[in-house]
């Protein structure tokens, strides 16, 4: 009998459980519109600002993702805005943060969002450091996750890089260990310092502007904190909807979506002249416009004016009854040599246009003139000549090539200014 009664008070306590729960999300929330699962030994790196490849959406859906944390104060708040609208995100937690909050890490993992990895102390140098030092910080963010959860199983197989600042090494080894390497699709520059109304501006611009795609947040800002229930209430006012990423298990199959879901959008590129080549086409002969014979200066303009082009810086006119000019062959002119389309060398310019008609020299540096008496002139001494080259006197001597002439300033600037009338 007793036994009768605690089963009946543990399914009572159940479904209050389950209807307080119900109770939390409330009418009109925005919710999760669906989960995707996704396998990281099918698909290594998502995120369309670095990679090929990005989660397989449909338009108007949205990941959210934070990174940096967990912190108290902010991280806390985030969590409450996501309880109230009844929405999942992904968040990469640093290892270090890991270990000063772990009761935070439980209450994103209960609350049932994605735990993923950034590493284990955030170092702005996985671009540039060894596999055995982006091993340390990987598997020490894993393990900091796992600790502070008790259950390997927790933590899903996602890494972000720090900054994102990726290498190929790195992506390598975290594909081989069956990770996936996760970028972004737009940022809402929340790491920047500006207000929460710029971090919501930001966020909401960027993904009307794609349609789809994963969104980076850091849950360890003040503004973002501030701007997230805006950015939320924005989502679902334009019609949005949050999807929420989880991996592949063994009682969880992956999701099933068309490889062009997968295929990162990218913006269309500008183009740069010449984008294309048009082969087989005749080109027209080109044909130039006749120049005006004021452009030649003329005053007196006649009856009737022939105007000729001439190769020479001579003006030439051609009145009535007069013969007319040589003609004079159509642009392009005539070169003076002629290499055919199939040469694979060019010539060369000759060597007399790289040589001068004389050296130049220059004279010798002048010593610095020392405060002083004057040396008295020896006797018998000759005088000294200027450089044999130099146009100007020794005391101004030519700069040649990159030298820059710097000039003294008339006074003593370290000297006390005294100012005259």
């Amino acid at each position: 009998m007793r036994s009768t009664v605690a089963i009946y008070s543990l399914l009572a306590s159940l479904l209050g459980v389950a209807a307080a729960a119900a109770d939390e999300c409330p009418a009109g929330a925005l919710g999760v519109s669906r989960t995707i699962v996704v396998d990281p030994s099918e698909h290594a790196r998502v995120g369309s600002m670095q990679y090929g490849e990005s989660l397989p959406l449909k338009d108007r859906e949205i990941v959210l993702t934070f990174d940096d944390g967990p912190l108290p104060p902010y991280t806390n708040r985030i969590l409450d805005t996501l309880a109230s609208e009844c929405v999942k995100a992904t968040f990469f937690m640093v290892g270090r943060m890991v270990r000063g909050y772990p009761s935070v890490v439980r209450r994103i993992y209960n609350e049932g969002h994605t735990v993923a990895n950034h590493s284990l102390s955030h170092p702005f140098t996985f671009h540039k450091m060894s596999v055995d030092q982006a091993s340390y910080e990987i598997e020490g963010g894993f393990d900091a996750l796992r600790t502070a959860l008790g259950d390997p199983k927790a933590v899903a197989p996602f890494f972000r890089i720090p900054g994102l600042l990726r290498q190929n090494s790195v992506e390598q080894y975290l594909a081989a260990h069956n990770d996936m390497t996760w970028s972004v699709d737009f940022l809402a520059d929340d790491w920047t310092h500006i207000s929460a109304q710029e971090v919501a501006r930001r966020a909401i611009n960027r993904m009307e502007a794609r349609g789809k795609g994963i969104l980076l947040l850091h849950d360890i800002q003040p503004a973002t904190a501030l701007a997230f229930p805006e950015i939320l209430r924005e989502l679902k006012a334009r019609g949005f909807k949050i999807v929420h990423a989880v991996p592949a298990t063994a009682d969880r199959p992956k999701t099933v979506a068309e490889p062009e879901l997968w295929a990162a959008r990218r913006s269309p590129e500008p183009k740069i002249w010449p984008r294309t080549l048009v082969v087989g086409m005749e080109e027209p002969e080109p044909v130039l416009a006749a120049p005006s014979p004021t452009s030649f200066g003329i005053e007196s303009f006649g009856p009737v004016i022939r105007v000729a082009m001439a190769q020479t810086f001579e003006r030439q006119v051609v009145r009535d009854g007069e013969a007319l000019l040589p003609a004079v062959p159509a642009w392009p002119r005539p070169v003076a040599y002629y290499v055919p389309p199939e040469a694979n060398v060019l010539p060369i310019p000759g060597a007399h246009n790289f040589k001068y008609s004389r050296p130049f020299r220059l004279g010798a540096p002048d010593k610095p003139k020392l405060a002083g008496k004057k040396p008295a002139a020896t006797a018998g001494a000759k005088p000294k000549e200027p450089s044999v080259f130099s146009p100007w006197p020794a005391t101004r001597q030519r700069t040649v090539g990159h030298q820059l002439s710097v000039v003294r300033p008339p006074v003593n600037l370290n000297a006390p200014q005294t100012q005259t009338r």
